[in-house]
């Protein structure tokens, strides 16, 4: 891919980021009115990065990415935020996924493996793979939102969080792969043995 295209497709993450902010805005705005709406966002942008199994799967999905280019650059991303905010809602109402913490130590090691093989997937099926792991983050987000909190200041809290931790992959991914790409499949190695002694941990 040529600096042209790079370019271009940060500036499409950036303007959808851009985008996703505004349409938040007013729940974010709403955030502070009210002592439920207040706790419930900062709860909400508080739960994923409170867990390791959240953050790696979240980061080494922008690595990913960043690793596929072109228009998956941003739709990975976009695909994993809308999932999880489908699974948040299923969680809020109580609708049971099951296996749900071993859904998301798997989405750590086999998302690793795929950065650490350099899987070359199309852009369908990695926003598939993505998206699968998305329901069980997310289901797991909304069933643990607490009894004060707003729903929709909560979900607005962790869909930024994580459209935050994706920025940061693709981030690691355009600092480290420029350096040595292998650096960034040693990246996901890495994460994929923490998956493991997560996994092991659950099971």
């Amino acid at each position: 891919m040529n600096k042209g295209m790079t370019s271009n497709m940060a500036f499409r993450l950036i303007k959808f980021l851009a985008a996703a902010g505004m349409v938040l805005m007013p729940t974010v705005a709403l955030a502070h009115t009210g002592v439920g709406n207040t706790s419930g966002f900062v709860d909400g942008f508080g739960h994923p990065i409170s867990g390791l199994d959240h953050v790696l799967a979240m980061l080494i999905v922008g690595v990913f990415a960043w690793q596929l280019g072109g228009r998956a650059l941003w739709l990975v991303p976009m695909t994993f935020v809308g999932v999880m905010a489908v699974g948040g809602m299923l969680g809020v109402a109580g609708i049971g996924i099951p296996f749900v913490e071993i859904g998301i130590a798997l989405s750590v090691v086999v998302l690793g493996a795929i950065v650490a093989f350099d899987v070359k997937a199309p852009i369908a099926m990695a926003m598939g793979v993505v998206g699968l792991f998305a329901m069980f983050h997310g289901h797991a987000h909304g069933a643990e939102i607490p009894e004060n909190a707003g729903g929709v200041a909560y979900a607005a809290g962790f869909m930024i969080a994580t459209a935050i931790l994706h920025l940061a992959g693709i981030s690691i991914g355009f600092l480290i792969g420029t350096a040595d790409k292998r650096l960034v499949r040693l990246a996901g190695g890495l994460t994929t043995v923490a998956g493991v002694v997560l996994l092991v941990g659950i099971v």
